[in-house]
């Protein structure tokens, strides 16, 4: 079986074609500057190297048309009819309480879909114009919809109310919702598989640390509570989300600061974080690079960072009771050892022990932990791509 997973964003498309029989990625590519002066795609060739092939693209339907084209080249293609793909497994952002896991897309669920982009005003649109363009394209194959917020749907009800009037969650459905859980649930199930122990019987803290970035408590197999909210900007420090802050704070400088409801996001979103503390960059890469070089705000910043992430490892152990595995993933989690060192330390009372010799691999799986630290701490890559992939195999073969 052969299936496309898309994740469409806004101006963006990313792609992979796996081949679930044998696990491998036939393609992978994206493109970006969708409806903008500039656009092009960027694909790895079967020799691993990058190649960029621009092209105007007007909107996702003529984007993923391109994407089809390209999966069938001569040169960069690896298959010769849209007949060869049997599914195409979706990222959707937003489901709302009305999904509590992956499922096979229909009129039905487009419409709930539609229901829910209030939510995410900037995903969920565009995750609907690429099922939109494969259901023109491609009228008749399977589409599955994979939701980064069903996995955080077990959540107990103490979790997730906010200490806002009650009546504002019936009527608008303000709640936590937590995102990033098809990522969440990947590193906590191959954490298992790797360590040889039973998923539903662990305590697990899974921490994807990233631009974006949050942490999610696992409880025998199930999200229990994880530090985004209704968006994605509670929780720890981001590139550019400034995680938790008082909503106090918020109102007084929409005051001081003359801003409408769109600066404000805009302030919070997009201009805050580590970028918005350090003044330096969003990328932990740069960022790093100038704490080495003495720059004090680059300092704070990353400070900040791990800061946030250790209190919320101490937070949710509270709430499982104890941690036996701990997980790093996200592109910061798997690459950057210095923020894994940084939390960890002072963790030991925990029984978190890391061990430095292991800490420096990059972006592959590994065992952190010393021999005598009672929570296992992991590096496990994400794959995000893979567990849509497996799930709309899993929903077609019902």
């Amino acid at each position: 079986m052969k299936i496309l997973v898309l994740n469409c964003g806004s101006s963006s498309i990313k792609y992979k074609l796996f081949d679930m029989a044998s696990g491998d990625v036939m393609a992978q590519g994206g493109i970006e500057r969708v409806g903008l002066d500039g656009s092009f795609l960027k694909l790895t060739d079967a020799n691993g190297e990058k190649v960029i092939l621009k092209k105007d693209i007007p909107g996702h339907e003529q984007g993923i048309g391109f994407v089809l084209d390209v999966l069938m080249d001569a040169r960069y293609g690896c298959i010769k009819s849209f007949d060869e793909i049997d599914a195409v497994g979706h990222r959707v952002v937003h489901g709302g309480e009305k999904f509590a896991s992956s499922i096979l897309i229909t009129g039905e669920v487009v419409a709930k879909v539609e229901e829910c982009s209030e939510l995410a005003q900037l995903h969920n649109p565009a995750n609907l114009k690429g099922i939109c363009a494969i259901r023109k394209i491609m009228p008749l194959l399977p589409q599955v919809a994979v939701f980064d917020t069903a996995f955080h749907q077990t959540m107990p009800d103490y979790a997730y109310i906010y200490g806002l009037p009650y009546e504002l969650y019936v009527k608008y459905g303000v709640r936590r919702y937590g995102f990033h859980g098809t990522s969440h649930r990947y590193v906590s199930q191959r954490a298992c598989e790797i360590l040889g122990v039973p998923y539903e019987k662990q305590r697990i803290i899974t921490a994807h640390v990233g631009n974006g970035g949050s942490l999610t408590a696992i409880k025998d197999g199930k999200s229990i509570d994880t530090t985004m909210g209704l968006t994605p900007v509670e929780g720890i420090l981001m590139g550019t989300r400034c995680g938790d802050v008082d909503a106090g704070a918020v109102s007084f400088i929409m005051k001081k600061e003359g801003l409408d409801a769109d600066g404000l996001s805009d302030l919070v979103n997009k201009r805050s974080g580590v970028l918005g503390i350090s003044g330096v960059s969003s990328d932990m890469r740069e960022i790093e690079k100038a704490c080495h070089e003495g720059h004090e705000r680059a300092i704070l910043a990353m400070k900040i960072y791990t800061y946030r992430i250790k209190k919320y490892i101490g937070s949710f152990a509270a709430a499982l009771g104890g941690v036996d595995i701990l997980v790093f993933t996200g592109g910061v989690g798997e690459n950057q050892c210095s923020m894994r060192a940084d939390v960890c330390r002072g963790l030991e009372f925990m029984g978190i022990r890391l061990d430095e010799s292991k800490n420096g691999v990059r972006g592959q799986e590994a065992i952190l932990s010393a021999p005598d630290s009672r929570t296992t701490v992991m590096v496990v890559p994400t794959d995000e791509e893979y567990m849509i992939a497996f799930d709309t195999q899993t929903i077609l073969k019902k």
